[in-house]
């Protein structure tokens, strides 16, 4: 459906705000940083220059866009998705969605406003919806096509031949499609605890006559039979998960996988530059991603080992290049950017 005029304004004032945020705000804090900073910069401890960090003069400015300007994000956003109202029934298949009315959701999904969205992506009939519009502004408008995603599946996945891919947290589907695309001979299962987004991720790939099932379950007990599937896979789901249900995420991982198969989790890393480092801890408070800061503090490669998984490491993830990295290092980016990184395991054969 076409946006109203006033909807497309407020949508690419809200675009252009995050975008000065990301490309003008964020290099004039590095630059007083830079100015102030001691030598050498504190490496693995960026918490310690919260002080130094708040006292800047733009700090103040940096810290408030990024919480703003999503809050008037989703408010542009959900008042789109209402004037548009329901939609039209959809296609009949090829996608499918297994609803379970009967699923409890975890307190820890349902107190928070993950992302700051109203109600989260769980609560009401629109709420999938609202996720889809919201999730292209938080990317900057740099993912409508969902490049992204498919970078992840050209770069981060072995060439190989697959029977069955589970995607972990597929929320509507952009991570779900693409594995589809790229492996037609493979059955692509995604899997969400939120029934607005599973409903709507069907009808989005049937549109795109993809033939992918998609199943309302928790991804520690996603129902699915065990030594099945030959890759396993998230996108930007750990972050969202607390640190002591992560353990679990990885025994149900290497549960579905057969011998031999692949994980793939592409999520956020520290990167080992302070102020970075920092503001992507302090952007899980202003984004109400309260597991973020712990999930980058943990050690997920020894979860992965205790799973019964081997070759576990992290490496870096550039989206605007090549994709999947050798090491977890980054080019050099003076915008405000997501350190993005794939964590990469095995099930032994």
């Amino acid at each position: 459906m076409a946006l109203a005029i006033e909807d497309r304004a407020a949508l690419d004032f809200v675009l252009s705000l995050r975008r000065h945020w990301a490309g003008t705000v964020y290099p004039r804090l590095r630059a007083d940083f830079d100015a102030a900073a001691p030598s050498p910069v504190p490496v693995n401890d960026p918490e310690s220059l919260a002080p130094l960090v708040h006292g800047l003069a733009t700090y103040p400015w940096f810290s408030w866009l990024e919480r703003g300007s999503q809050k008037m994000l989703w408010r542009a956003v959900s008042d789109a998705v209402v004037r548009q109202g329901a939609l039209p029934p959809g296609p009949d298949g090829p996608a499918t969605v297994e609803v379970d009315p009967d699923l409890v959701l975890p307190d820890w999904y349902t107190d928070w406003d993950i992302h700051v969205q109203p109600g989260g992506v769980w609560s009401h009939d629109l709420a999938g919806r609202v996720y889809e519009l919201g999730a292209r502004l938080v990317m900057l408008g740099e993912n409508d096509d969902y490049a992204f995603h498919r970078l992840f599946v050209e770069t981060a996945l072995p060439k190989r031949s697959y029977r069955r891919m589970v995607d972990l947290g597929c929320g509507f589907g952009k991570s779900a499609w693409p594995l589809r695309q790229a492996h037609p001979e493979a059955e692509v299962i995604g899997v969400d605890l939120a029934r607005p987004c599973v409903e709507l991720a069907a009808r989005r790939a049937s549109e795109r006559k993809l033939a992918v099932r998609f199943r309302q379950a928790d991804a520690v007990a996603t129902g699915l039979e065990g030594g099945s599937a030959d890759l396993v896979t998230s996108t930007m789901f750990v972050h969202e998960v607390p640190v002591d249900v992560l353990p679990a995420v990885f025994t149900e991982a290497s549960r579905l996988l057969a011998p031999g198969g692949v994980l793939r989790f592409l999520d956020f890393q520290r990167t080992g530059d302070g102020l970075r480092d920092l503001a992507m801890v302090e952007h899980g408070a202003r984004n109400n991603e309260p597991f973020l800061p712990p999930m980058i503090a943990a050690d997920l490669p020894a979860m992965a080992a205790a799973a019964g998984l081997v070759n576990a490491r992290w490496v870096a993830f550039d989206e605007r290049g090549g994709g999947r990295l050798p090491d977890l290092s980054w080019p050099t980016r003076a915008e405000w950017h997501f350190p993005w990184a794939v964590l990469e395991a095995e099930k032994p054969r």
